[in-house]
């Protein structure tokens, strides 16, 4: 499952998912891309790649910005020859724990319109480069949340149009050579904080009690009884960015979900 030699823009790279898939990228041999608005945070995790003997670029990039990101994409050929994997792992801005009945539009529609546009410019982007060099590999994340998820806001909206957006996309690009899919994960333990669960639900008290009480929740209503760790969520999108998943396309794999694909 090697990466070796292969060019990876990851978007949103800052944050704990970012940071854990980046370095398993580098580690298996991409050069990665490290893109997103918060440059101290991309030089960091850069530094500890690069002290690890991987190889890591940072820019500034915002991935709502179609003019910020195509620039980018175009340096990245320019510089490294091809876009081999492109990753969108930018935050969506969900909020969960409000009734869809009392919710304002606009934490409705916010992570609809963000998540969607966001996934659609940098995958315009990177599908434009891949088609040309006749490979490639898009991924997107999501929570799998489309089929029934209460409480839970715009999410399930959100990823029901991501995971329709990525099958559509494969159909188009794939007779290029180039694979558009993706995974379903949510609640991964490394990633919870009470900063963050506050962020998504303010209904709940930012402690750590409550986030242990959450990750139990999560745990008991997955299909395997378990969650995923962080470091399976990395190695099996570089798995899924590597040749030797060069016959998946259109799809999303599950990733210890609560619900069925």
């Amino acid at each position: 499952m090697s990466l070796q030699n292969k060019n990876a823009i990851i978007y949103g790279a800052g944050g704990a998912i970012g940071n854990g898939v980046a370095k398993e990228f580098a580690a298996r041999g991409a050069r990665v891309f490290l893109t997103g608005r918060h440059e101290p945070a991309l030089t960091k995790l850069a530094g500890e790649i690069k002290e690890a003997g991987g190889r890591a670029e940072v820019a500034v990039v915002d991935g709502l910005d179609e003019t910020a990101v195509d620039a980018h994409a175009a340096s990245v050929v320019a510089e490294a020859g091809s876009i081999d994997v492109s990753l969108n792992l930018v935050p969506r801005g969900d909020i969960q724990g409000i009734p869809l009945v009392e919710m304002s539009v606009e934490d409705y529609v916010r992570p609809i319109t963000a998540g969607i546009t966001t996934n659609f410019i940098t995958a315009r982007a990177a599908a434009r480069h891949m088609i040309a060099q006749g490979s490639g590999a898009i991924l997107a994340l999501d929570s799998g949340s489309a089929h029934g998820s209460p409480m839970m806001g715009a999410t399930g909206s959100i990823d029901a149009a991501l995971d329709t957006f990525i099958r559509n996309l494969a159909v188009e690009i794939g007779p290029h050579g180039v694979r558009a899919l993706g995974i379903w994960v949510a609640g991964i333990p490394e990633t919870f904080t009470p900063e963050k669960l506050s962020a998504v639900n303010n209904q709940l008290p930012a402690t750590p009690e409550m986030v242990q009480n959450v990750l139990d929740g999560l745990t008991e209503a997955r299909m395997t009884k378990r969650s995923p760790r962080l470091a399976e969520v990395a190695a099996t999108l570089a798995f899924l960015a590597s040749d030797d998943a060069m016959g998946i396309t259109g799809t999303f794999v599950n990733v210890t979900s609560m619900y069925p694909s």
